[in-house]
Formats: C-alpha cells, structure tokens, sequence
C-alpha cells in the first residue's frame, strides 16, 4: 500500500495538476491479485431477506440491477443449512452451520444456487462465499469425530465468546483441517465460486490459511480471498483483503463528534505501518453485523453518511455496499428471523433531493472504474495530504497514478467551514463529482457541515 503523507497541523495546501479524463474501465497489467480486484466493489447479498421469497431465485432477478449499479463481486452470507440445538430465533444464525456441503433449503437447492453464479459470471460479476471455519453448529454432521472440537474438562464441546449455538473447532487435529480444506475445495469445484469471505479469520490459524489459499489456485487461480480480521500476518499470503475495522469504528466516532479527523490520519497509518504492502483494506459504513446490532449507517454516522460513503471509494482500498444501503433502506433487520428488505424505501441522498441514493452509489462506482488513480494497491495511486488550513476538521488530499489524479476535501465536522489552500485546486481540466460538470481553480471554498468535492480528469 502506498504511504500516506500525513501532514497535522500544517496551515497551506499545495495541489498539482493535470490528468486525463477516462470514459471506460483502464487496463491493468499483472500484480499482486487477479487482475478484477484492483477497481472491484464488493456486494454483500443476505438471501433470507433480500426479497419476500428470500430464495436464491427470487435473488437472482436482481443481478441485471446490481451489474447496472457497477458492483463487482456479490458475497454471499452463509448459505448452508443451519443447526437447530440451541437454535436462536425461530431460523437460527447462518453462522450456525450444520453441514458444510449442504445448502439451505430455505433459500433453494444447490443447482438454484449454481444458476446464479452461471448468472452472475454471465454478466461479468464475480461470487464469493462466507466461510465458518472456526466453528460448526452444536448438532453439525461433524460432532460425531469428538477430537475435532475444542472440550473442557468434563469433555463438552466449547462455545467460542458467548455464542451458544455453536461449537467451536479443534485445529490442533489434522483430519479435521483436511476435511475444512476438502469442503471449502468442494465449492470451488461444483460450484464455481470465486473466493471466500472468511468468518472471525483471526481466530484460526494463518497456516490452515495459508494451504487454504495455495490448494485453491491450484483449481482457480484468480481467487479473492477476504479476512473478517485485521490480523497483518493472514494477509502475508493468504488473503487479500481485511476488514478495516478500526478505520470503520473511527468514522463512527468522527460522526458522532467524539474524535476529530486526526484519529481518521492515525487509523490510516496504523494500517500502512502494521501490514504488509499487498493487504487491501476493505472500507465500509454497514455490513450484516453493523447493521442489525449497532444500528444503520443513519443511525451512526446521521448527516455524516454520504460524505464517509464517498470517503471508502477514494481511500486505497476496496469499498462494501450492504443490500439495501444503494436505496437508503434505513432500519435494523431481524438477525434470526424473516425480515425483508423494503425496496420502496426513500431513494433520497439529501434534504433537498439533490441526488437519490442509486445514482450516488452508480456514480460512485463509475468514478472509481474510470480513474486508475483510484485503484486498490499497487494499481492505485499514491495518497498525498493536500495541507489545508483547517486540518483538524477537513481531510484533503490527492490519489495520482501517472497523469491521472483525483482530488478530495471533506468537512468532516458539524459546521460550515471556509478551507484556505495556498495552490489552487483542481483546476479547468478537471470535473467535479457527480455532475461531471467542468471545474475551475479555487484558492478557498465554504463546505457545508459534513459536505465533500472530489474533483477528476
């Protein structure tokens, strides 16, 4: 990952320059990862509540929206059957699972679930499925090997944390680890996937990953792999990308006026100091567990929300879209029950209606395709602050790759602000997101309380 110039308490900007204007997606050469992952947004699809059916078919009538919207891989929460011992709710946790190869036949067959990856692959859209090697439900088809969980004294089976539904696994037994491999081997081979999101990655061990990743390109070799974790060393080899969680948490906390913009600088360069080049953070503002337990990304972040949407596209990194977040659904869903997503919710980006929330997140991952300047790690650009005189309140800066650049300010505080910069920014070449209409050099600008401007070429 490129460094970041961090610059605290400097008082003048400086901006350069001139870029090209990029209607269609640029080619990229060989690197790190499969060539699709360097401009990728990932998708987060939970099937029970996607639709009023919540089956994979019913599912599978919005791949043509979710290619025009511009998503790149669709991740699928678990989708095998799930155990009923110490069920929660009335469906259980799809992370309660009961039998690796078996689908749920809440959601459909396994062949309804092939048929949308056939459909997705069709329409150049990648698949990728989460992963529960820590643990199994507490009546999975595995329980009957008892070396391969973790016992106490008395010889019953340990519930990792407070989650008692499940049962958490033996590492130190390699059977086990060979038949986790030959599972996850399984769906790669009959169902054609593209990858894993793995499950609380951290808590088991980077060389069971590690094999993981390496048996698996042996079968596909442009795999994406992705660590519920942020955890440096799994992403030595093993995986690709990690979730940026303390970076999310501090969005939260920016959002709520508990912590300035400096504890933003500060998580950013935890990440460029702690892991390894190749490591692509995932940025996020919801996901399944935000969501349902700490609240919608309204609820968190409140006005703040658009500008820290925007702010995952431009970061090197990889951004998330939650179902339901690219129509502003806004309210908690059920974690163990049926509870579908309102796809008539209120399409509105701002009080004054300026843009709904599927042209904003369309755009925005329209920018992020058309600007290597913005492409994730090696392909990206180089992140430099734009000092500003108001930095404890606005983060500016610049992404460059060759002629390319994209230039961004963001307020990321409760009042209007007039930002100073000693160099003009942007300037004639440049257009302004999301209008696309041409920009012109400034020397100041007044940004309303959390506004943002991004300018490209």
């Amino acid at each position: 990952m490129k460094k970041i110039s961090i610059l605290l308490f400097a008082t003048l900007l400086f901006v350069a320059c001139k870029t090209n204007n990029r209607a269609e997606p640029a080619k990229i050469v060989d690197g790190e990862h499969a060539g699709w992952v360097y401009d990728a947004t990932i998708y987060e699809v939970n099937v029970r509540q996607y639709t009023p059916e919540g089956t994979f078919s019913a599912f599978e009538a919005h791949i043509p929206r979710l290619k025009e919207l511009g998503v790149d891989i669709l991740w699928f929460m678990p989708i095998q059957t799930i155990g009923e011992v110490e069920r929660k709710g009335s469906l259980g946790s799809y992370y309660s699972i009961q039998n690796y190869t078996q689908v749920n036949e809440e959601f459909g067959t396994f062949e309804d679930f092939k048929s949308v990856v056939e459909k997705a692959h069709a329409s150049g859209l990648k698949v990728i499925l989460d992963w529960v090697a820590n643990h199994t439900s507490r009546d999975a088809v595995w329980l009957q090997n008892d070396a391969w969980y973790v016992t106490d004294s008395l010889g019953n089976v340990v519930a990792p944390y407070d989650w008692s539904d499940v049962a958490k696994l033996n590492y130190e037994n390699s059977t086990m680890r060979n038949a986790m491999l030959q599972d996850m081997l399984w769906w790669v081979r009959e169902a054609d996937i593209d990858g894993f999101r793995c499950d609380v990655a951290g808590e088991v061990p980077t060389d069971f990953w590690e094999r993981v990743a390496d048996s698996i390109k042996t079968i596909k070799s442009d795999i994406f792999m992705l660590a519920e974790a942020e955890k440096p060393e799994l992403n030595d080899k093993a995986f690709d990308a990690f979730y940026a969680w303390d970076f999310h948490h501090k969005m939260n906390s920016v959002a709520q006026g508990k912590e300035n913009v400096d504890s933003l600088r500060a998580s950013l360069n935890r990440i460029n100091d702690n892991f390894p080049p190749r490591a692509i953070p995932m940025y996020f503002t919801s996901n399944h567990d935000e969501n349902s337990w700490s609240g919608t990304e309204f609820e968190r972040m409140g006005d703040a929300t658009y500008a820290f949407a925007a702010l995952t596209y431009v970061l090197p990194g990889m951004p998330l879209i939650y179902n339901g977040q690219e129509i502003g659904f806004n309210r908690r869903l059920a974690f163990f029950e049926k509870d579908s997503i309102d796809w008539t919710a209120p399409n509105e980006l701002s009080a004054d209606k300026k843009h709904n929330l599927t042209s904003f997140y369309k755009s925005l991952n329209a920018l992020r395709k058309s600007n290597p300047a913005l492409f994730t790690q090696e392909k990206g650009g180089e992140m430099v602050e734009i000092v500003n005189n108001h930095p404890d309140k606005v983060w500016s800066f610049k992404r460059v790759k060759g002629e390319n650049e994209v230039h961004c300010i963001f307020n990321f505080s409760d009042e209007e602000v007039v930002v100073e910069f000693k160099n003009e920014v942007s300037g004639k070449e440049f257009k302004e997101f999301m209008e696309g209409e041409p920009s012109f050099g400034m020397k100041s600008t007044a940004l309303i309380p959390w506004g943002y401007m991004v300018f490209y070429n």
